[in-house]
């Protein structure tokens, strides 16, 4: 807020100088009584508010007897525009009228000095929120904005089907299974199979995905739900019907041996019969097979479907015309061809739907 400049109203204003009327001349305005001016006629001294001793002296005393208010304002107006006051030398209005002159001065030149101090802090504050304000400008012109950081691309469910991810094919976990949390109702009206998904600690894979891999897999209309004969369901507590197990190369053996198969040659998965759980090797999840190369989202369907066949009593056949589609209970991940005879990869039960 700027400072207010003296003269500019309120407090200690400085009233305009009035000039004294002419002799003989009528009295105009606000200026002094004739016979006021007449009593200090042959004044010879005159006060310029410089000396001390004479402002001290004549604020020391009070006003005299028919002094008022518009006198001692016109005696201030003339001291502070320099003027030259007369003083009486003898009597006690001169006195008092040479004391509320010098009041008059001092008060003037207080407000006139209070009003430039006000001004200059004023002045020196905006002066101080420009060079501020300058210092910031200088600043940011100087440094480069930051860029915001980049946010987290969201990968859709087939872009993450479509990706292979690093694991050993040699690997062995520690044997040690996690439910994957959660709950997919059966979306069909057939037979429900009740299942869990587990997927073996220390594998570094997406466990959630996986779980969505099998439910959308065996829920759709090419896979075994096909005519609305059967429906799946997963749940991650209770007693499901069987268990689809995602474990390391080592573990999957161990579990697949326990029902008399040797999945180690070939590095393959296996439903352990024996057990509840149906066995799908990290490895072959992770990387796929030569026979499906890129297409490792159609693979990875292929896995689900001819594992859990096995658990619904299908066994192995092979494409019988070259050229057909591959059955997905053929063992896709050994090989495609046969007796001379090419098969293409399939993935589905039921492509045709």
């Amino acid at each position: 807020m700027g400072g207010r400049a003296a003269g500019a109203g309120g407090p200690g204003v400085v009233l305009p100088r009035q000039r004294q009327a002419e002799p003989g001349s009528p009295r105009r305005g606000r200026g002094p009584r004739q016979d006021y001016l007449d009593a200090f006629d042959g004044a010879q001294d005159t006060v310029r508010g410089e000396g001390t001793g004479a402002l001290a002296a004549g604020a020391g005393r009070g006003r005299g007897a028919g002094d008022g208010p518009a006198e001692a304002a016109q005696a201030s107006a003339g001291a502070a525009d320099g003027a030259a006051v007369p003083a009486q030398r003898g009597g006690h209005k001169g006195w008092a009228f040479t004391g509320i002159a010098a009041a008059a001065v001092t008060t003037v030149l207080a407000v006139i000095v209070a009003g430039q101090v006000t001004k200059g802090r004023d002045d020196g504050d905006v002066q101080s929120q420009s060079a501020a304000g300058q210092a910031g400008d200088a600043r940011g012109s100087a440094e480069p904005t930051p860029s915001a950081a980049p946010s987290a691309v969201t990968l859709t469910y087939d872009q993450k089907m479509s990706r292979k991810y690093p694991l050993g094919a040699k690997l062995t976990g520690p044997g040690k299974f996690d439910a994957v949390p959660g709950f997919d109702k059966a979306p069909g009206t057939g037979q429900i199979y009740r299942y869990r998904v587990d997927v073996e600690q220390g594998l570094g894979l997406d466990g959630a995905l996986f779980a969505e891999a099998v439910q959308k897999t065996l829920n759709d209309r090419r896979s075994w739900a096909h005519g609305g004969a059967r429906t799946f369901e997963r749940i991650s507590s209770g007693k499901p019907d069987f268990v689809i197990t995602l474990a390391s190369p080592g573990t999957t053996g161990t579990w697949c041996a326990k029902s008399g198969l040797d999945t180690t040659e070939d590095n393959v998965s296996c439903d352990s019969a024996a057990t509840e759980r149906v066995m799908i090797n990290a490895y072959r999840w992770a990387q796929g097979s030569k026979t499906y190369g890129d297409r490792i989202h159609a693979y990875r369907q292929m896995l689900i479907n001819h594992e859990v066949g096995h658990r619904l009593g299908h066994g192995h056949v092979t494409c019988q015309k070259d050229g057909e589609l591959a059955p997905v209970m053929q063992q896709q991940t050994k090989f495609l061809d046969h007796d001379g005879i090419h098969c293409r990869p399939n993935p589905w039960p039921y492509p045709g739907s």
